[in-house]
């Protein structure tokens, strides 16, 4: 549900679907992934507290019986946790079935935020986080200008599970092309492995207009992989991930080749035997290529 004329266009996860976007911020403080074209066209702003309260009010009024509500816009942890928690004291008061509140945050939000705070926002009702790691290579981050390392992804999702709240992972197939493959693969899963998420998410790289991978890829800078290629990546991921567990593991994105849904370590083997059936198709065909626009 969503009820602003704020600017720019709104973007959740498709697990969000069914909630109330609540935009507390207009666009991403960072805005600097090469890959992402999510918020290019809006300037970041932290909408003032009566602008809140009066949205709250709002919604209140035209949906009285919300459970789920979800802080847009691209990473609400962005504010200070008095903020954060007065807004959530307004949510609990505004809609008595309230049952679920969650957010995106990046890594240097989530390590902004001492233990306490975040223990705190999680005993005032935020109960999930929704954290892009995109990938566990440390060169691969650098060259899409992510804003944090692996080490920094590790501990910021430590973070977030150690003070209770439950952490959603999301990385992206195919972003360090076919230059760097194999070290994406192995080191976004070592990453997920040390993290040990309660949800991981794995989405394919789209190329899209306006961003500067796109003018990269369009240039020969950067090479995408192919559909085989990039479920040749997907197993490599796969067969290295060690999660404890258990961790909710989907690829059933728009943007993914080959959906699967499974969890994990209980249903890995059987993940990578879909995978290598689709595979094993693959070697008996013509591998259709990658026409960098998002699409096959």
């Amino acid at each position: 549900m969503y009820f602003d004329n704020a600017e720019g266009m709104v973007f959740r996860p498709p697990s969000e679907a069914n909630s109330l976007i609540l935009r507390v911020t207009i666009g991403c403080s960072h805005n600097a992934c090469s890959f992402c074209g999510m918020y290019r066209e809006v300037q970041f702003r932290a909408r003032p507290d009566e602008e809140v309260a009066s949205l709250i009010d709002k919604a209140s009024r035209y949906w009285p019986e919300t459970r789920r509500i979800f802080l847009a816009d691209g990473n609400a942890l962005v504010l200070k946790t008095d903020r954060l928690l007065a807004i959530l004291a307004k949510l609990r008061a505004a809609f008595p079935k309230l049952s679920r509140v969650t957010c995106y945050g990046g890594p240097q939000d989530i390590l902004r935020k001492k233990p306490d705070e975040l223990a705190a926002l999680k005993a005032a009702g935020l109960q999930i986080i929704y954290l892009g790691v995109e990938s566990g290579d440390d060169e691969v981050l650098k060259k899409v200008s992510k804003g944090g390392t692996a080490a920094e992804m590790i501990a910021a999702g430590r973070r977030v599970l150690e003070a209770g709240i439950k952490l959603s992972v999301m990385v992206i197939l195919g972003l360090g092309g076919e230059e760097r493959t194999r070290e994406h693969a192995l080191g976004t899963a070592r990453v997920a492995s040390a993290i040990s998420p309660t949800m991981l998410s794995a989405l394919t790289l789209m190329l899209h207009d306006g961003t500067p991978l796109r003018a990269a890829a369009d240039r020969g800078d950067f090479r995408p992989l192919s559909p085989y290629g990039l479920l040749q990546e997907l197993k490599l991921m796969m067969e290295h991930i060690d999660v404890t567990g258990p961790c909710i593991f989907r690829s059933n994105h728009v943007s993914n080749f080959l959906p699967l849904a499974g969890t994990l370590p209980h249903d890995k083997a059987q993940l990578l035997t879909d995978i290598d059936e689709v595979l094993e198709v693959f070697k008996n065909k013509t591998t259709p290529t990658y026409n960098n626009t998002g699409s096959f």
